[in-house]
């Protein structure tokens, strides 16, 4: 009999590439005429982005500067989950966006659900943050990738240790 083969669905952002990002979006607001005399910043604190700006519009646009950066960066912007916009200090709003890492159970009951409506011969099975497949078929497997992709699912999913 032939070999069971496995890959891992995981969902990881990179943080020095985070990092990266917002160095080069900072760059960029600091050059934009539009930004000029603004208020406008956007730092990490630990897992979770913080944007700072004059007024919703102006964060809006320190928005759009941060995901052409992030997207450039190979960065999933599916994985920012949003806080609502509040009021800083200084006339300023602030809005934080924390960096999604890992399946929740929520999803991974969709990825199995997928998985098990595809109709395949491949095991899933929940391991804490990620969902490892098995099968013996490494076109199965092929397959349920491709239908994973296709999954609505809130975060964006990385195909890991295929074997």
């Amino acid at each position: 009999m032939s070999k069971e083969s496995s890959f891992d669905i995981v969902s990881k952002v990179e943080m020095s590439e985070v990092t990266n990002a917002i160095s080069i979006a900072m760059k960029e607001i600091q050059n934009r005429y539009d930004f000029k005399g603004s208020k406008s910043d956007i730092s990490l604190d630990k897992e979770e982005l913080v944007l700072i700006s004059d007024d919703e519009f102006k964060l809006d646009q320190l928005k759009d500067v941060l995901f052409s950066k992030m997207i450039k960066r190979g960065i999933p912007i599916k994985n920012l989950d949003y806080g609502k916009v509040e009021r800083a200090s200084g006339g300023t709003v602030r809005q934080r966006a924390k960096l999604v890492q890992g399946i929740d159970k929520e999803n991974a009951k969709k990825i199995n659900t997928t998985i098990k409506n595809s109709g395949l011969k491949v095991k899933s099975q929940v391991q804490d943050d990620q969902v490892r497949v098995t099968g013996k078929n490494r076109d199965d497997l092929q397959k349920i990738i491709a239908a994973v992709k296709e999954a609505d699912l809130t975060v964006d999913v990385q195909f890991v240790n295929y074997r």
